[in-house]
């Protein structure tokens, strides 16, 4: 923070607040661009979540068990237990296909903001990180920059974005 001291050599606070509302404002949009782009991985993650969810349903569907036993049956199996399993497969395939569109409409209006931004690295990291969901080591490796490096291009890259969802 810059030395905001008055002719008496006491700090203008006056100053001192109004620099930090700014940082804390630039701050908050950043983290407006950067909430938007990550939006795609968290649809991704919960879509992974629900499949890995179906697909354990569909090994509990498949298993048919008996147990052969001298005692008497209940007098009222479940017998719409294998209903139910089928039912809430049918529910969770359907949250599936639902997240999937919300995910490909969300890819295609990052990829139209992205598109806007200038400069070429810029768009190259932020379509690696927010499209692809690599990791900062993989785009170090595939862009061949050190990662202090890329951290410096994806902040730029974001304050690019940030004034592009303000307008």
């Amino acid at each position: 923070m810059a030395n905001n001291r008055n002719s008496e050599g006491y700090m203008d606070l006056t100053a001192a607040a109004a620099f930090a509302a700014v940082e804390r404002t630039e701050a908050q949009q950043r983290r407006k661009a950067k909430s938007y782009l990550s939006q795609a991985y968290r649809i991704d993650s919960r879509i992974n979540s629900k499949i890995e969810q179906v697909a354990s349903l569909r090994d509990l569907a498949t298993k048919a068990t008996s147990t052969i036993s001298d005692m008497p049956r209940s007098a009222s199996p479940n017998l719409n237990r294998m209903e139910d399993v089928i039912l809430k497969m049918v529910t969770l395939e359907q949250e599936i296909n639902a997240d999937i569109d919300a995910l490909v409409d969300l890819k295609q209006d990052i990829m139209h903001l992205i598109k806007k931004v200038q400069n070429p690295e810029y768009q190259t990291v932020l379509e690696l990180r927010y499209l692809c969901f690599k990791t900062w080591e993989q785009i170090a490796v595939d862009m061949n920059y050190s990662i202090h490096h890329l951290y410096k291009l994806h902040n730029a890259a974001l304050d690019v974005c940030d004034r592009l969802l303000a307008a």
